[in-house]
């Protein structure tokens, strides 16, 4: 679990070890419509879309491929959001990617950014690699907010996943 921040902190945020426990917290994310909006492909029933989240973040953390962190509010203790360092290829090309998701209800507060950023930081502090992405879908203009206040640029436009995406970059 090389990529992993479990541990780290930011400034209103704890990154911990995605949990089972985490499932029923992380949930309404995958109830509310639009936090599917702009990706093709993905399960309409919610309880499925959050399994196969899960397992995939299980999958990742087994086999070494970077993971999502939960992302914990210091303040109430409760579940926030999840970000992290991921390996990805991309148009046959791996790359480690930022992600992240914020649950609907802690939209527009920072904490993306917030979590983005430190995301960045861990990894160009321990040399993981010179760059980083985040795949972001042509049309989802709030999550290329985030990536250009974490100081990305548009790098390239390709397909991933069957969905139009922008590649977003930045540079150690």
């Amino acid at each position: 679990m090389k990529y992993l921040l479990n541990g780290e902190s930011s400034e209103r945020l704890l990154f911990r070890k995605l949990e089972q426990n985490h499932f029923n917290d992380w949930l309404p994310f995958h109830k509310d419509p639009r936090s599917s909006e702009f990706w093709d492909g993905l399960p309409t029933d919610p309880i499925v879309a959050c399994k196969q989240q899960f397992n995939r973040a299980f999958e990742r953390y087994q086999y070494n491929l970077g993971g999502m962190n939960a992302l914990i509010s210091k303040k109430t203790n409760k579940l926030i959001g999840l970000c992290g360092l991921l390996v990805q290829t991309v148009d046959d090309i791996d790359e480690l990617e930022i992600g992240y998701s914020i649950l609907p209800k802690y939209w527009r507060k920072g904490y993306a950014t917030e979590a983005a950023v430190k995301c960045k930081e861990y990894a160009f502090k321990h040399n993981f690699t010179d760059s980083l992405i985040s795949i972001i879908h042509t049309d989802n203009i709030p999550s290329q907010k985030v990536a250009i206040a974490n100081g990305m640029h548009l790098s390239k436009t390709t397909s991933y996943c069957n969905n139009p995406v922008h590649i977003y970059r930045v540079f150690k």
